[in-house]
């Protein structure tokens, strides 16, 4: 019997940085898998017979999650236990699916933001009360769902990283996978 490998899933919503998502995951020497939007909570669970998957990366992607025809994921996949991180769309789309408020944004953030640290809990743990990141969306989360709280925020973005409160669900309006030397001298 082999051991099996540890592994994280990136869900594909169409985004120009999927790739570079899973990209940055095999820089720290973890396997990662990407895999479309249509994935279901049997699929991944049969992942397990030959993947220990640790965690889901849910993309982003140039859609929004209100529209007709946009890219959705089970919501089952919420409920499996294992640790999900929605990035941008990915952000957007946990919050919709869960109940909560997207809407297109009364400014859109493209480019350099400065994002204040509310609460450094989980994956925001370490980071300096202010921080330059990458935006690059035209939706924002505006009303969070039941059990979830906001992390961080900007000045056009009242809720830039949220978490569930109990579950292991986190969200980053910012991409974290955009190299941050490519921008932070302009």
């Amino acid at each position: 019997m082999t051991d099996k490998v540890d592994a994280i899933l990136v869900v594909d919503f169409g985004g120009q940085y999927c790739h570079l998502i899973a990209r940055r995951i095999r820089e720290l020497n973890v396997y990662s898998e990407i895999v479309p939007s249509s994935i279901t909570a049997e699929d991944i669970q049969e992942f397990g017979f030959h993947l220990n998957v640790k965690g889901i990366i849910l993309s982003g992607g140039p859609s929004s999650v209100y529209e007709e025809g946009s890219p959705k994921i089970d919501p089952r996949i919420l409920d499996l236990g294992i640790p999900i991180l929605g990035l941008c769309y990915g952000h957007q789309l946990i919050a919709y699916i869960l109940g909560g408020e997207v809407k297109r944004g009364t400014r859109q953030e493209y480019g350099v933001a400065h994002v204040t640290i509310d609460k450094p809990h989980g994956v925001l743990r370490g980071l300096s009360r202010t921080e330059k990141v990458w935006m690059s969306h035209g939706d924002t989360v505006q009303g969070l769902p039941e059990d979830f709280e906001v992390l961080a925020h900007t000045e056009n973005c009242p809720v830039a990283a949220y978490r569930h409160r109990e579950k292991p669900i986190y969200g980053l309006q910012w991409h974290p996978d955009v190299p941050f030397l490519a921008f932070i001298y302009k």
